[in-house]
C-alpha cells in the first residue's frame, strides 16, 4: 500500500482544534464579568445541594474526584451558600457538677446567651466576693460572733475556776502537763515534789491518790462539757456565717437566677451555686480568691485556682459572630481535634484538670452546620475514623482522646456529658478511596448516602469557552494580574482541550488553567510592558513549563541519537516494530519509542511474554498478550491445532510494562515473524486490539505521537516517517503546533486505522488478504504467508509427534 494514500492519512486540521479568538466576542478579559459559581460540575453540585439540605439521618456527603478540579473550593462555596440561610446553632457551655465533679454538665442556650451568661457569672463572682468580704469585716458580724464566743469563754473560765478552788481546798493544785490539764498534790501552794510525796506516810498517800482520782474524773467531765460547748459555739458561728453569706450574697445570686428562669438548667446551676457557697462558707469568709498552695520550684507553671472557679461558665462554643450555620474545614482531623479534648497542667508531678479545661473539637464547632475533611487525612489518623462513625451513629459528641484509646497513662480524668450532634459531614477523596470504603466498611454506605462526583471533563461549547474567559478574568481581578487578550484566552482554551485529551471537551482541572494564567502573566511582565497578556506570552509560558520538566526526555533523545537506545526510523526488518510507551515523570508525560521484537517457531508453548516471565509485566499488559493467541486461533487455525511458540519482548526496557496499548505493535511484529515479511521502521504503532482484529483506542496518544516525532527529528526527518494510531483516537489529538506544521509540510505523517488488516498493509506494503469460503487466503497476501507457516508447523508437529512439540526451530 502506498503511504501517500489519503484514506488513512490525517490532515493537519484533524490533528488539533484551534480556537478562533473571534468567537469569544471580547478584546480583553477586562470587558468580561468575573466568574460566579462552578463550571462544568452540574451533576456534582446538584448532589451536593441535595445532601446539604436533606434532613434525614445518614445523608452525609462524599465528594469524589481528582485533585485540581476545584472540588474543595466549589464544595465550600456551595455549603456556605446553603448555610447562610440556615439558623445559627445554639451556644453550649460546660458547668461544674456539684453532685459528681468528674462529670461536668452541659447547658444549651440560644445564640449569644452563652456569652452573656459567662460574663454575668464572672461579674456575679466579683460582686459576691466583695459582698462576703465586706460582710465578714463589718462590726455587726464581729459583734455577733464575739457575743457567741464570749458566753462560751465565760462559762469555760467559770467552770475551770470553780474546779481549781475546789482542788486547792483539798490540798491539790491544777497545772498543765504533756498530756493536757492535770491535778497534782500541793504543799504551801506549790506542787509537791516526788521526793516529798514519797516521804509521806503510806496511809496519807493512799488518801491523796483517791482524792486525786476523784478530782481527775471530775476534771475529765468538765473538759468534755467544755468541748461540747465549744462545738456548739463553733456550730453557732458557722450558722452565723451561713446567715451572713446568704444575707450578703444570696440576693445577688437570686437576682441572676430570676433573669434565667426560662432556662431551667441555668437557674438550677445558680441555685446549686448558692447552696454550695453557703455550705462551704469557710473557703470564702476571708474574701480571698486564691486558695493556699505549696511553693513550686522555679520553672514550674503555677495552677492558681480559686474556690470561685467552680462557679464559672466554660463557654465551649458560640456562634454569635456567624451568619447562619457554620462551615468548618478540619485540615488535621485527629481524634482530639475532632471530638475535643481535656487539657491538663502538671503540678508537682501530677496531672491536674477541671471542667474549665475542656476544649471543643471540630464536631463541636461544626455542630448545627457542616464539617469538611479530606477522607485520606482522617483515615491516616489513629482511631479518628472510628470515633467519627461513633459520633454519627450515636448522634452525640463524646470527648475521646488518643491516650484513652492506647492507655498510655492510668489517670482519673473527667467524663464530660455528651453534646447532641446535628452535623452534615462532607468528606473529600479520590474515586478509588470511595469505592474501597464502600466495599470494605459496612458502616460507610449507611452514613454517607450521597455521592457528589466531580468530573474532570466538560463539553466544549460557546458557553463553556465564555466560562473559561470568566475564570481567567476572575483570576486577574483577585490576583492583580494584567488582562488577557482574546487570542491569549483562546490559547488557554486550546490548552484546556489538550489537558482533557479530547478536542470536543475541556478539562475541569482549573488549578492547571490558573497556573498557566499566572505564569503567562509573569512572562508578560518579564518580557514586555506587562499591560496585556497575549497569545505569545501563553505559548512562551507553555514552552518554559516543558523546558523545566523535560530533562529526562532530552536525555533519552540523546541516548537514541548516539545509538545507546536502539530505535530505527528507516529501513525494513522482519519481526521488529516501533512501539511507543508513556513514561510519567511527575506532572510530565514522556512519549518514549521502544523497539518490540517477536520470534516464532514450532512448538506448543503459545505466546511467551518475556516481560511476564521476568516479572516486569502488569496484569493489563498480560491480558493484551493473551488476546493475541485468541486472534491467531480464530484467524488461521480453525481446521488444525496451533502448533506455534512466539516470544515477544520490549527491548531495552527495565521498568514494569503495563497497559495494552502495545498489543497492535506486538501482533504486527508476530505476524511479520510468521510471514517473513519485513515491517517498515519509519513508522511507529500504538493501539490495543481485540480477538476480532479491531483496533481499539488508547490513552496518551498525543504525547506518544510527539515522542516519536522528537525521535525522528534527532535521527533525521526523511518525509516518510509517521505514527499509526487507532481511528477512534482521532478526536483525542491535540498535537503541538510544531508537529502540525511538520505534517502540513509533508515532513511527518499520522495514519489512522480501524483494523489490524489496514495496519498490516500500511506497515508491510503487502495486501492483507480476505479469506474465501473455505477460509483460505489469496496467494501473495500477508495472511496467506502466515497461514502457510502455521499449517506447516501443524503438519510437522503431527508427523514427528511429541519430539517436534518440544520446540524444534522453524525457519524465519
Amino acid at each position: 500500500m502506498n503511504l501517500s494514500d489519503s484514506k488513512h492519512r490525517l490532515s493537519p486540521e484533524q490533528l488539533r482544534w484551534v480556537c478562533d479568538p473571534g468567537q469569544l466576542k471580547f478584546d480583553t478579559t477586562a470587558e468580561v464579568d468575573a466568574l460566579e459559581g462552578p463550571i462544568g460540575q452540574q451533576r456534582a453540585m446538584s448532589a451536593l445541594e441535595f445532601g446539604a439540605n436533606i434532613p434525614s439521618e445518614g445523608y452525609n456527603v462524599f465528594v469524589l474526584g481528582p485533585p485540581g478540579t476545584g472540588r474543595s473550593t466549589m464544595t465550600r462555596q456551595a455549603l456556605e451558600q446553603v448555610a447562610k440561610d440556615q439558623p445559627q446553632p445554639s451556644d453550649w457551655c460546660y458547668v461544674y457538677n456539684f453532685e459528681d465533679p468528674r462529670s461536668p454538665q452541659t447547658i444549651e442556650l440560644p445564640v449569644g446567651r452563652g456569652v452573656e451568661l459567662r460574663d454575668q457569672v464572672n461579674e456575679l463572682i466579683e460582686d459576691v466576693n466583695q459582698a462576703i468580704a465586706q460582710a465578714f469585716e463589718g462590726e455587726s458580724y464581729q459583734d455577733q460572733r464575739d457575743e457567741l464566743l464570749k458566753d462560751f469563754r465565760e462559762q469555760r473560765s467559770q467552770q475551770i475556776q470553780q474546779f481549781e478552788e475546789e482542788a486547792e481546798a483539798t490540798g491539790f493544785t491544777v497545772g498543765r502537763g504533756p498530756g493536757g490539764v492535770v491535778v497534782a498534790p500541793a504543799a504551801d501552794g506549790e506542787v509537791m515534789s516526788p521526793q516529798d510525796y514519797a516521804e509521806l506516810p503510806e496511809e496519807e498517800r493512799k488518801t491523796l491518790d483517791r482524792k486525786r482520782e476523784e478530782l481527775q474524773d471530775k476534771l475529765v467531765g468538765i473538759m468534755r462539757d467544755v468541748q461540747r460547748r465549744e462545738k456548739d459555739a463553733r456550730e453557732q458561728v458557722k450558722q452565723l456565717d451561713r446567715q451572713v453569706v446568704e444575707f450578703a450574697a444570696g440576693h445577688l445570686i437570686d437576682e441572676s437566677a430570676d433573669e434565667y428562669k426560662e432556662y431551667p438548667e441555668v437557674a438550677e446551676h445558680l441555685a446549686q451555686m448558692k447552696q454550695d457557697l453557703i455550705e462551704n462558707v469557710a473557703q470564702f469568709r476571708d474574701g480571698e480568691e486564691q486558695t493556699p498552695r505549696l511553693p513550686l520550684p522555679p520553672g514550674f507553671p503555677a495552677l492558681e485556682k480559686s474556690p470561685y472557679d467552680r462557679y464559672r461558665i466554660n463557654l465551649l462554643l458560640t456562634s454569635g459572630e456567624l451568619e447562619g450555620a457554620p462551615v468548618i474545614f478540619e485540615a488535621n482531623p485527629t481524634i482530639d481535634n475532632l471530638t475535643g479534648q481535656i487539657e491538663y497542667q502538671t503540678q508537682m508531678g501530677s496531672l491536674v484538670t477541671d471542667f474549665t479545661m475542656v476544649r471543643p473539637g471540630a464536631l463541636h464547632r461544626a455542630n448545627g452546620g457542616y464539617l469538611m475533611m479530606e477522607a485520606e487525612a482522617i483515615l491516616r489518623r489513629p482511631y479518628a475514623w472510628e470515633a467519627l462513625k461513633r459520633c454519627l451513629k450515636n448522634r452525640e459528641i463524646r470527648i475521646e482522646s488518643l491516650q484513652d484509646q492506647l492507655r498510655w497513662l492510668s489517670t482519673v480524668s473527667l467524663e464530660p456529658e455528651p453534646i447532641p450532634l446535628n452535623v452534615k459531614v462532607v468528606l473529600l477523596g479520590s474515586p478509588l478511596l470511595y469505592h474501597l470504603l464502600y466495599t470494605y466498611d459496612e458502616d460507610f454506605a449507611k452514613l454517607f448516602k450521597v455521592k457528589a462526583d466531580f468530573n474532570v471533563l466538560m463539553d466544549r461549547s460557546a458557553e463553556t469557552l465564555t466560562q473559561v474567559a470568566q475564570f481567567v478574568a476572575k483570576r486577574c481581578q483577585e490576583e492583580n494580574l494584567p488582562a488577557f487578550s482574546a487570542d491569549a484566552v483562546a490559547k488557554i482554551a486550546e490548552y484546556a482541550a489538550r489537558v482533557a485529551a479530547d478536542r470536543d471537551k475541556l478539562t475541569t482541572r482549573f488549578v492547571q488553567i490558573a497556573d498557566l494564567a499566572r505564569e503567562a502573566a509573569y512572562w508578560a511582565r518579564h518580557n514586555g510592558d506587562g499591560q496585556l497578556v497575549r497569545a505569545d506570552d501563553v505559548q512562551y509560558a507553555l514552552e518554559q513549563h516543558i523546558w523545566r520538566s523535560d530533562r529526562v526526555e532530552q536525555r533519552l533523545l540523546e541516548l537514541i541519537e548516539e545509538g545507546t537506545l536502539l530505535v530505527d526510523t528507516e529501513g525494513e526488518v522482519v519481526g521488529q516494530i516501533n512501539g511507543i510507551a508513556l513514561l510519567p515523570v511527575g506532572d510530565y508525560l514522556i512519549g518514549k519509542p521502544t523497539r518490540l521484537t517477536a520470534r516464532t517457531f514450532m512448538g506448543r508453548a503459545g505466546i511467551i511474554n518475556i516481560e511476564r516471565e521476568a516479572e516486569l509485566s502488569g496484569p493489563i499488559h498480560n491480558k493484551g498478550v493473551l488476546i493475541l493467541g485468541g486472534y491467531l486461533g480464530q484467524k488461521y487455525t480453525s481446521e488444525y491445532p496451533l502448533s506455534c511458540t512466539a516470544s515477544i519482548s520490549f527491548e531495552q526496557t527495565y521498568e514494569e510494562v503495563e497497559g495494552d496499548s502495545a498489543a497492535c505493535a506486538e501482533l504486527y511484529a508476530m505476524l511479520s515473524s510468521l510471514s517473513g515479511l519485513p515491517i517498515k521502521q519509519n513508522l511507529a504503532v500504538t493501539g490495543s486490539v481485540n480477538q476480532h482484529g479491531q483496533v481499539q483506542p488508547v490513552g496518551g496518544v498525543t504525547r506518544k505521537i510527539e515522542g516519536f516525532y522528537e525521535t525522528c527529528k534527532v535521527k533525521g526527518l526523511t518525509g516518510d516517517q509517521g505514527v499509526v494510531i487507532p481511528a477512534t483516537n482521532i478526536r483525542h489529538l491535540m498535537l503541538r503546533e510544531e508537529v502540525v506544521d511538520a505534517v502540513a509540510e509533508g515532513k511527518f505523517h499520522i495514519y489512522a486505522v480501524e483494523t489490524i488488516d489496514e495496519g498490516l498493509e500500511m506497515l508491510t506494503g503487502v495486501a492483507a488478504g480476505e479469506p474465501d469460503e473455505e477460509g483460505n487466503y489469496p496467494e501473495g497476501t500477508v495472511h496467506r504467508a502466515v497461514q502457510d507457516r502455521l499449517r506447516r508447523f501443524a503438519e510437522v508437529s503431527k508427523e514427528y509427534g511429541p519430539a517436534a512439540r518440544g520446540g524444534e526451530a522453524g525457519k524465519e
